[in-house]
């Protein structure tokens, strides 16, 4: 199951977090990994590559995690906030496979 936290702070989204893989289908055919990965990897690169903004990220298999301060990520909130109504969606569709959560810091 692909687990999803994403981190608000004074209703500002700040970051998140996504581990795991779905086992939705075999490994290179999966289209519920595909869709989770490329909208994570979209939003990171939209926010540090064309809005230059600061912030931590990091990627490995079956990782990915992006943490902004406060500051940077007010900028940032239409790109984060999209990425949670596409996860969201997502995970409405295909419930079995994706667990999101927010987590107020």
């Amino acid at each position: 199951m692909i687990k999803v936290i994403f981190t608000v702070k004074n209703s500002v989204v700040t970051g998140f977090e996504i581990s795991g893989h779905s086992d939705y289908s075999e490994q290179g055919s999966d289209i519920v990994c595909a869709a989770v990965s490329s909208a994570a990897y979209m939003t990171a690169n939209t926010i540090t590559e064309i809005m230059e903004l600061d912030c931590s990220v990091t990627a490995d298999d079956g990782f990915m995690g992006l943490s902004l301060p406060y500051n940077e990520a007010e900028q940032a909130q239409v790109i984060l906030n999209g990425l949670l109504l596409h996860l969201n969606a997502l995970c409405e569709e295909y419930a079995k496979f994706i667990d999101l959560k927010i987590s107020e810091v």
